[in-house]
Parts: structure tokens; C-alpha cells; sequence
């Protein structure tokens, strides 16, 4: 028997959603957008909304829909390949709910996009900084149909990240190898000295195929999450930080 030599993880990849960042939740998504526009609902209709948003699955980075309508079935399934289907998908989902100004189907889906929306986990920023002070490349790579750097700058995270791979901008989503390998040549490593960390087993997956370990966290609340990344700098081969983030606030 043959025994396999262990290599060196010398990069990471990370997804976005659910990994390293976690939307606002869909009650403060709507409250928001309707602050913004001037507009207001007492509270039960508000509450109306947001459950109808929630179960319809509109908030991209939220919870997935409970019912796909027919119409928008492959326009969900290709969502992250350009800009306009993961427009179209998303608002097309909110649609199904009744809000009472058609306005703000568009804004809805602007409001998410903004990095006031998002909220990074406790830990992402020790543990990016624990991977930059140890020399380790970091990639984001992401199925998303917008571009989410000014999340990463407006949170002072992007000083740690090397390479932003996001697939409205190749035409290609995860779990499709493409990406992945796109991403390990972004940081010149080959796919066997990475580390792929994310929070969906189907897509992030897909970067065992190049031959990458693959690392899951679960998709929670911020709150609820403090130290999930933690373990990545284990994987990585690095001794946790002892006391504050490494990361720049």
C-alpha cells in the first residue's frame, strides 16, 4: 500500500455568503429599504412582507425558496452566471409577494448589494490576517451576480485578500471546475496545494474535482457563529493567535 505524502496547503479559497460575510436578515432588509425611500408600514403588514420575502426565498444571501414558480426555475438555476439573470431571478422571486409600492422590488434587490447590508464573521478577520502573516495566498471566489469587492473594502478585509474570482464575471458558477482553477492560477498555486472553504457541500465542492481539500462551515447568523473559521488556520497548518485579530480594523 502506497502511502499518499501530505502536502502543504500554500493558498485558501473562501466563498463569500455564508462563509465570510452573512446578509442582514430579511425583516432588516425591508425595514431598511423603506427608511430609504421615505416609506412606512405598520407592523403587521411589514411582518406580512418579510415572512412572504423570506419563504420566497428573494433575499440573495438569505434562505433558499420554499416553492420555485415554473417560470423561474432556469433562470434560478443559471443565476450567477451574469448580472441580469441574477437581477431577474431575484426580483422575480420577490414579485411573488405583494408589496405595496412596485418600486421597491428594484430597490429591494439594490439594498443588498450595499456592504451596509453585510456583516463579516467575528473571526474572518483573524483569520484572513493569520493566513496573510503566515504567507498563505487567499482567493474569493464566489457564485454571485454583482460585484462584492466594495463589501470587502468598506469592512477593511480586502488589504487580505489576493484574488476576487466571481462568476458573473467568467460565465461559469460553482460547482463547475472552471472557476476553481480560474482562482488557483488568480494566486499560482496548483489546485492540490489549496485549501477550499465554504458553506455549501454541492458547490464548494466542486474544487475537489481539481484535486483541493475542502474545508465547510455552517451557514448561520452572525451571532451564532463566532469561531467558525477558526478551524481553517488548523487546515492551514498554522498555530492559532493567542490574543486579538491579526487583521487591521
Amino acid at each position: 500500500m502506497t502511502v499518499k505524502e501530505a502536502v502543504t496547503i500554500k493558498g485558501v479559497l473562501f466563498d463569500f455568503s455564508g462563509t465570510l460575510f452573512r446578509i442582514e436578515s430579511t425583516s432588516d432588509w425591508l425595514r431598511a429599504v423603506l427608511d430609504a425611500r421615505g416609506e412606512r408600514l405598520d407592523e403587521a403588514e411589514l411582518a406580512r412582507c418579510a415572512e412572504g420575502l423570506e419563504a420566497a426565498g428573494a433575499l440573495p444571501g438569505g434562505s433558499f425558496p420554499q416553492r420555485m414558480p415554473d417560470e423561474l426555475s432556469e433562470l434560478w438555476r443559471t443565476r450567477d452566471i451574469s448580472g441580469e439573470h441574477h437581477r431577474a431571478a431575484y426580483t422575480g422571486l420577490a414579485r411573488q409577494v405583494e408589496l405595496p409600492d412596485e418600486g421597491l422590488y428594484d430597490a429591494l434587490y439594490d439594498r443588498h448589494m450595499t456592504p451596509d447590508a453585510w456583516s463579516p464573521y467575528p473571526d474572518a478577520g483573524e483569520v484572513l490576517g493569520a493566513l496573510r502573516d503566515h504567507g498563505l495566498a487567499v482567493a474569493v471566489v464566489s457564485n454571485i451576480g454583482w460585484d462584492l469587492r466594495p463589501v470587502f473594502r468598506a469592512h477593511g478585509l480586502d488589504p487580505l485578500v489576493d484574488a476576487y474570482v466571481l462568476s458573473y464575471e467568467h460565465g461559469v458558477q460553482k460547482p463547475d471546475a472552471r472557476l476553481f482553477r480560474t482562482a488557483c492560477e488568480a494566486i499560482g498555486l496548483d489546485p492540490r496545494e489549496v485549501l477550499m472553504v465554504g458553506d455549501d457541500q454541492r458547490a464548494d465542492g466542486g474544487a475537489v474535482r481539481l484535486g483541493s481539500a475542502v474545508h465547510f462551515v455552517d451557514h448561520l447568523p452572525v451571532h451564532q457563529r463566532p469561531k467558525g473559521l477558526l478551524p481553517v488556520l488548523d487546515r492551514a497548518g498554522i498555530t492559532r493567535p493567542s490574543a486579538g485579530p491579526a487583521a487591521a480594523r
